[in-house]
């Protein structure tokens, strides 16, 4: 079930939820910051098998001109991963924005998580609009290794659906045969950029490579968006799908 947040034993819930899932030395977003959220009117939400707390959100809205929601924070414990916890508050959250007459819902992701990029662009269809190097400074917890925090910056149409991508064009940045990034070319209409099968690992493995990792998709990916170029999906296979604008 997912529900909004209002009493104050949830908010400790759902803070604690945030910190075993970040494992950082100060909480991702206190108890009291999301009490303030739920005061100004924000979003704030949680789903729950039984009393327990197995995922939550937390988001904040615009200015009222530009008419979106920010979800800044959501996480699921490890044993709701892959049961759909995740899918059922971006749900709910398009639910609520759409009530109050929100249009768009944005948030950041870290591009060279791939099961995360495929659930923003392929599952929910929403669309990744700007490469933002090191957004948050260095975070120290244990998913970001205090490495930089490079992010795809995504927008979410309320109204949008799940989008089928066909993964084909020119390679401008593989993946070798020891998961290593190997620059290609861009010079096509269509253009792939593959991500590591699973970085959190390399980061603690082999911090060299995975600092290589997020240079090389800064480059490509990064320079792609920059260049006007749009990406258009993310095949399950590990490629983001860029389409250059070349008029």
């Amino acid at each position: 079930m997912i529900r909004q947040l209002t009493e104050h034993k949830e908010l400790l819930a759902a803070q604690r939820l945030y910190e075993s899932i970040w494992r950082s030395s100060t909480p991702p977003v206190t108890a009291e910051l999301m009490r303030a959220l739920i005061k100004s009117g924000n979003y704030v939400a949680g789903a729950f098998e039984g009393e327990d707390l197995v995922g939550a959100c937390a988001g904040f809205c615009s200015p009222p001109a530009e008419n979106f929601l920010h979800s800044h924070i959501a996480g699921v414990v490890a044993g709701g991963r892959g049961r759909g916890v995740g899918h059922a508050l971006k749900l709910d959250q398009r639910e609520w924005a759409a009530e109050r007459g929100i249009s768009e819902i944005t948030w950041t992701f870290d591009p060279l998580v791939r099961r995360n990029a495929y659930f923003n662009l392929a599952k929910l269809g929403a669309d990744a609009t700007e490469y933002l190097a090191d957004f948050y400074g260095h975070m120290h917890d244990d998913i970001n290794t205090s490495g930089e925090s490079d992010r795809l910056f995504v927008r979410w149409k309320v109204s949008a659906g799940p989008r089928v991508v066909n993964a084909t064009g020119v390679v401008g940045l593989g993946i070798s045969a020891d998961c290593m990034p190997v620059r290609g070319t861009t010079a096509g209409h269509t253009v792939l950029v593959a991500v590591p099968p699973d970085i959190e690992t390399l980061r603690s493995e082999n911090p060299a490579a995975a600092n290589e990792w997020r240079h090389a998709v800064r480059d490509v990916l990064g320079g792609l968006l920059a260049a006007g170029a749009r990406v258009t999906g993310f095949d399950r296979a590990g490629w983001y799908v860029v389409e250059r604008n070349e008029s």
